[in-house]
């Protein structure tokens, strides 16, 4: 088990990036979290410390930074991985979920066969910002007949109120802006 870390060095370690990818935005940058082996190995711990292993049967990553945290919490759960990809992206026969942008709309999906009907799901991803991706892959999830355990994020972005599109879902976020 990692030595103990905490939310405040987690959030120690993100790095606020202003005007990325466009001006106005701020960009929080995880790659230095992700290059420190005791804080990654500790939000991992932080964001699957209500479950032990055998207790989720699956673990729902979204594309793209999500599928580092939920791939690293699979392994330590001992469950499977499946990722939600942006439309397009999957190989194999799919289900899909639009979601409103704030210009528009786009599409997540997920195999057909990824979840068997009553199995346990940690939902997590790097970011809950509107929630609108979250929602999209919850829904996913419960139209295979899956049962969402906990939405598990790294960061929240609280003032656009994400959570609130997750119904009642319950929420865990590391960080908070």
């Amino acid at each position: 088990m990692p030595a103990s870390v905490t939310s405040a060095q987690i959030e120690a370690a993100i790095r606020n990036v202003p005007d990325f990818p466009k001006s106005g935005i701020q960009f929080k940058d995880i790659t230095p979290l992700l290059a420190d082996a005791k804080l990654f190995a500790g939000a991992i711990e932080l964001l699957t410390k209500n479950f032990k292993p055998g207790s989720v049967d699956a673990i729902v990553g979204i594309d793209a930074r999500g599928f580092i945290f939920a791939a690293a919490a699979a392994t330590k759960l001992n469950a499977g991985f499946i990722p939600v990809r942006k439309k397009g992206k999957l190989p194999f026969t799919t289900i899909e979920q639009d979601y409103a942008l704030e210009y528009g709309h786009a599409t997540v999906a997920m195999h057909t066969d990824a979840l068997k009907p009553g199995a346990r799901v940690l939902l997590i991803d790097d970011l809950l910002a509107t929630g609108g991706t979250s929602a999209a892959a919850i829904e996913l999830v419960q139209k295979l007949g899956g049962k969402i355990l906990e939405a598990g994020f790294l960061i929240e972005l609280k003032f656009l109120n994400g959570r609130e599109k997750l119904g009642n879902i319950p929420v865990r976020s590391l960080v908070s802006y």
